[in-house]
């Protein structure tokens, strides 16, 4: 079975494969199939972004809690905003403007341009806290993304992940939780039929995540799955670690290619903030 460990591996893996190329116009790079150093911010190969460290932020909440604590979360996220908590080089960076505002404020956006992928970068962790319903995950993610699109593809999500925790097969997972979607979201039920070209790879939440499943029902390997989201260009690093997530579920820590998980710098920082089913 499938554990928080392998889907956080996972992210982290996709997310720092994709940061040096974020940003950049599809095929206008080398393929990446390997950690490179982030020229973009002078770090390290195998450096993870604001989506891992929201990740581990949000684990290392219900690990101390026992549960989901709101006004936690919210406070680890300022502690990894303005002191560095859950970075490998002890400062954040890469940081949404709507993470910024909505943290500083003390509470998420709600308007439709602030839609960006900040909250679904990070809500896999309540895919494994069994009595984390629909109204949790939308205040999980209105921490800094309260606007109903942003707060669906949340759930969508974790009920996709789920899925996948009790063995089922992607592409029923998928089609399974795409029925009763809204409108906006009734494209992922065809989203393994459609050509590279058709998928954006935006910071759009929608574009994140139809990128991302695209990626997991058109592969079969872990490495195809992340080599074909980091390849995708634009937001690259966020579309790697939202593939990552499912892709540690479906193929577990074992199957991410060795040579990248040597690269993650730190990787005690992501063990000491897992906690154990």
């Amino acid at each position: 079975m499938s554990s928080l460990r392998d889907a956080v591996y996972g992210l982290a893996v996709g997310d720092a494969l994709g940061s040096p190329v974020q940003f950049k116009k599809r095929d206008s790079y080398p393929w990446v199939s390997e950690m490179l150093y982030c020229d973009i911010f002078d770090k390290p190969a195998g450096t993870w972004t604001d989506d891992t460290s929201m990740t581990l932020a949000l684990c290392d909440s219900i690990r101390e809690n026992g549960k989901i604590v709101i006004g936690d979360i919210h406070y680890k996220f300022f502690q990894w905003l303005m002191k560095g908590a859950y970075t490998q080089d002890g400062a954040a960076f890469d940081v949404g403007r709507t993470c910024v505002g909505s943290i500083l404020r003390g509470w998420g956006d709600d308007d439709y341009y602030s839609n960006g992928n900040g909250s679904l970068m990070r809500i896999i962790p309540l895919a494994f806290v069994a009595d984390a319903d629909d109204s949790t995950i939308d205040a999980v993610s209105s921490i800094t993304h309260a606007h109903a699109i942003s707060c669906e593809a949340c759930r969508i999500y974790i009920h996709i992940a789920r899925d996948l925790l009790a063995g089922k097969a992607a592409h029923s997972a998928v089609k399974d939780n795409t029925k009763t979607v809204s409108e906006t979201f009734a494209p992922l039920a065809t989203i393994a039929n459609r050509e590279r070209n058709s998928i954006r790879s935006s910071g759009f939440v929608v574009d994140t995540l139809e990128a991302a499943l695209w990626c997991i029902l058109t592969t079969d390997s872990f490495r195809e799955a992340l080599e074909k989201a980091v390849n995708l260009g634009e937001d690259t690093d966020t579309v790697g670690a939202v593939t990552g997530g499912l892709a540690g579920i479906i193929y577990g820590f074992d199957n991410i290619p060795e040579g990248w998980i040597s690269a993650i710098r730190k990787k005690e920082m992501i063990e000491d903030c897992l906690w154990r089913l």
